[in-house]
């Protein structure tokens, strides 16, 4: 199977489970969209991903994103995920689309005034700790809701929803309890301050719990290994 085939045949695969998953809480599949991982991935899969009309990537490192957005040509919306160290916040506007993890209001600030020097409007998540894991970044849940009214009146950031990462675990059930409080929040937020934004996207759930997160409302998926399964071994079938 050539690797084009195999992306092709793993793709259809997710997106099957993706519907599957939207029928049991009777959404549609178009309300989620499946985020590409680029961070592992070798330059010819990405370019394959790309050549089967996934083009929405997330990277997790900042220079890598900017130098694979000027290496990769094409309409493709790049989204960080990973940590963006306020030092390296200038050279990833420009590239990306979509910030998913704006884990302090330090971070949210700078991006606002380097959007701000650069003519830009930063479109952003708030990347949340639900679970409270000392190993994660993120907001605490009570820590935003105390914080979130400030956020509002910024000019050059448009906050468009949140995120989060569940524990790791073997048992994709046990991810639920954290996005159904990531959903929570995001309610309570709208309640506080009523004329905000609506915060519509809820950036949730990866390769092993992903239909977790679909049921609990995710309206983003970041997937990477599902993706390239069998790729490694594909030249020699």
């Amino acid at each position: 199977m050539s690797p084009d085939d195999q992306l092709r045949k793993n793709i259809a695969g997710i997106e099957e489970r993706i519907a599957a998953a939207c029928a049991r809480v009777g959404r549609s599949s178009d309300t989620v969209r499946l985020i590409a991982v680029t961070k592992y991935a070798e330059p010819a899969w990405v370019r394959g991903l790309l050549r089967l009309g996934l083009n929405t990537l997330g990277e997790s490192r900042p220079q890598q994103l900017v130098e694979r957005a000027d290496q990769l040509e094409g309409e493709i919306e790049w989204h960080l995920i990973g940590h963006l160290q306020r030092n390296k916040v200038r050279s990833v506007l420009p590239s990306v689309s979509l910030i998913h993890s704006v884990d302090s209001a330090a971070l949210l600030e700078r991006i606002d005034r380097i959007s701000g020097e650069l003519g830009l409007v930063a479109n952003v998540l708030l990347q949340v700790n639900v679970s409270g894991e000392s190993s994660k970044a993120g907001f605490a849940p009570a820590e935003l809701e105390r914080e979130y009214a400030q956020f509002i009146g910024l000019e050059h950031v448009e906050l468009s929803g949140l995120m989060t990462m569940a524990p790791l675990s073997d048992d994709p059930e046990s991810a639920r309890p954290t996005f159904r409080g990531l959903r929570e929040l995001r309610g309570r937020l709208l309640e506080t301050v009523s004329a905000g934004p609506a915060l519509e996207e809820l950036s949730m759930g990866m390769s092993h719990d992903f239909e977790v997160a679909i049921e609990e409302g995710a309206t983003s998926i970041r997937i990477g290994s599902l993706l390239y399964e069998g790729l490694a071994s594909s030249d020699e079938n």
